[in-house]
């Protein structure tokens, strides 16, 4: 967070549970999912609610270029930068994701860094699948990770 700068949480609907967003007006610091179905933020929405709004109404280039401001480990900054190449209706498995990074063999260490991914959806870990195709791993759920995928056009089933 930068010096100074309040931190304001909002909430909203979405099509596969409420999402909770923290910002400080200039960057995105969390987006989650709370299925503790609250009401939602009142006031004019901040442009990280509005172009969350806008993703799940259809315009899924909506979150490409919101600024995040997100701490985490030299490698999970890399990870987290990585998801943002993986275009809308495309995945990708861990071991590409890890094979972008010149680590190939780490795998794991990928998942656990998407795991701890803290803006879902801005920086898509959802884009990011088992190297045989399956659904695995998303902190949101498997059927929230899917919904996102078919809204994207990458999961046809």
């Amino acid at each position: 967070m930068a010096e100074g700068r309040k931190i304001v949480t909002e909430r909203l609907p979405s099509p596969i549970g409420d999402v909770v967003l923290r910002h400080d007006g200039v960057a995105l610091h969390e987006l989650d999912f709370d299925d503790e179905t609250g009401a939602p933020s009142t006031g004019t929405p901040s442009r990280f609610a509005s172009a969350v709004a806008a993703y799940f109404a259809g315009d899924l280039d909506a979150l490409t270029d919101l600024p995040v401001a997100v701490r985490g480990t030299d490698f999970e900054m890399a990870v987290w930068q990585s998801l943002r190449h993986i275009p809308v209706g495309h995945t990708w498995s861990y071991a590409a994701l890890a094979a972008s990074l010149g680590r190939p063999k780490a795998v794991r260490a990928v998942g656990r860094a998407n795991g701890k991914n803290p803006v879902g959806l801005v920086l898509p870990c959802h884009r990011v699948i088992g190297a045989d195709g399956r659904l695995v791993g998303y902190g949101g759920g498997l059927e929230r990770k899917a919904w996102l995928l078919r809204h994207e056009g990458a999961l046809v089933v």
